[in-house]
């Protein structure tokens, strides 16, 4: 089960980080080409910015999917539709074959890519966390986010082999990473076939069809808590803006600088394997002291942590731009990463939990991961510094602060180690149910 969910993980994040890679080191070459780097690395991310665009729209559609037909039905679709659009990107000719044509298929293509996406984690959320022993949600949550630290050490790697040679890097080496998507696709099709709903769902649906009750709407049921899909979009920004500063964006950046793509490569392989086994202990940690802390924890460790990462990619030596890829996303952006979905998860009612959870991911990871290397990249440009970038962080990571302390989460989040008790006691209520009445009330 943890791995039909984790697989989708796996290549919504390889598709993404591959992607980030590619814009910071070849698209800029290959279909951007005849302008002076930083604006050919503005237009890279620019395009990389509008995958996100289509995200929202498919956490709508996949999440409705989701709700009403099943989370294994979206989920089939999803890792299908994520794989053929991944590929199609690693088919299309340079802009020196096709001219302008290139650069639009390539918009089409990463359009399409951020769809499919856009409907994966709250599919895979709902369906790990609801399947997820009482007590040990949080962990279970996170093991989706070890996924996306496979496909770190992959996307890396791969680009790393093939950089060895850069006039081959540049005219086919980039383009065999985004094909192997569909090798990627196969596996997750052969592991989700077997998926089973969770109880949780199985109870909803007989609920519905014996009282012939009709099926609520998702979306309309989502936004009956305004409160909490607002919040929970609000929550999502620093985890969502973290990678893409740290890795995608920072890779540019010492690039620029004069570090060799090829050392970034290994550094966000180096991040990847260490996330693999830090994203589980990380989502253990919430089930001991709660969601809201661990999150809390990781917003504040981003903004501190921020200034001594990019002051060590400046160093040009090998080793400390690793640490700083470490200490910059796998303390305090694991942490995140690892609390969002199940926190999500635990905000909304299962009739629309995957609607809610693709709505709060989907859009903070367009608001702020879409557009963080560009961001990034122009207050760079305009100011000279990278201290700008710092402080744009910092107040990303405060609203997500803020957020926090101000969303309504069950009594298990809070006192993870007092859940047995309040099952079995009469102020309690039972693992099935999504929220107390207090919270539904709200």
């Amino acid at each position: 089960m943890v791995a039909g969910g984790a697989i989708g993980t796996l290549m919504e994040y390889y598709d993404y980080y591959l992607y980030g890679l590619a814009a910071a080191t070849v698209f800029p070459t290959v279909f951007f080409p005849n302008q002076n780097i930083t604006v050919g690395t503005i237009e890279a991310f620019a395009s990389f910015a509008f995958g996100f665009l289509l995200r929202p729209i498919g956490g709508i559609v996949f999440g409705h999917i989701g709700d009403r037909r099943g989370r294994k039905t979206a989920l089939m679709i999803t890792v299908v539709g994520m794989g053929l659009s991944t590929a199609a990107i690693g088919l299309i000719p340079s802009a020196a074959t096709i001219g302008v044509a290139a650069p639009i298929l390539l918009l089409v293509f990463r359009m399409l890519q951020g769809l499919f996406v856009g409907g994966e984690m709250g599919s895979a959320a709902s369906l790990v966390v609801e399947h997820a022993p009482v007590g040990r949600r949080g962990l279970f949550g996170a093991l989706l986010i070890s996924g996306a630290g496979i496909a770190n050490v992959a996307s890396a790697g791969f680009m790393a082999a093939v950089a060895s040679s850069h006039s081959f890097f540049i005219t086919w080496g980039w383009r065999i990473p985004f094909v192997f998507a569909l090798v990627l696709t196969i596996v997750a099709v052969v592991l989700r076939s077997k998926l089973e709903e969770s109880e949780e769902f199985k109870e909803h649906t007989a609920t519905i069809a014996l009282k012939q009750a009709k099926r609520k709407f998702p979306l309309k049921e989502v936004f009956r808590h305004p409160k909490n899909t607002i919040l929970g979009i609000l929550i999502g920004l620093p985890q969502s803006i973290a990678g893409y500063l740290v890795l995608t964006f920072g890779l540019a950046y010492m690039v620029s600088k004069g570090t060799a793509a090829q050392v970034g490569f290994i550094g966000a392989m180096i991040v990847g394997a260490l996330q693999i086994f830090a994203a589980p202990l990380w989502g253990a940690l919430s089930d001991k002291i709660g969601r809201r802390k661990t999150y809390i924890g990781g917003c504040v460790g981003f903004a501190l942590l921020l200034y001594p990462t990019f002051a060590l990619y400046s160093t040009n030596m090998a080793v400390l731009i690793w640490l700083g890829m470490i200490i910059g996303f796998v303390i305090p952006g694991v942490a995140m990463q690892a609390t969002l979905q199940t926190m999500l998860c635990e905000m909304f009612d299962v009739e629309a939990r995957t609607t809610g959870v693709n709505i709060g991911y989907q859009i903070s990871n367009t608001l702020g991961g879409g557009f963080a290397p560009l961001i990034a990249v122009a207050l760079t440009a305009a100011f000279g510094s990278v201290l700008p970038v710092i402080i744009y962080a910092a107040v990303i990571a405060l609203i997500g602060i803020v957020a926090t302390a101000y969303a309504s989460f069950r009594p298990d989040v809070e006192n993870a180690g007092r859940l047995h008790e309040l099952e079995v006691t009469s102020g309690g209520y039972p693992a099935s149910h999504t929220r107390p009445p207090a919270f539904q009330s709200q």
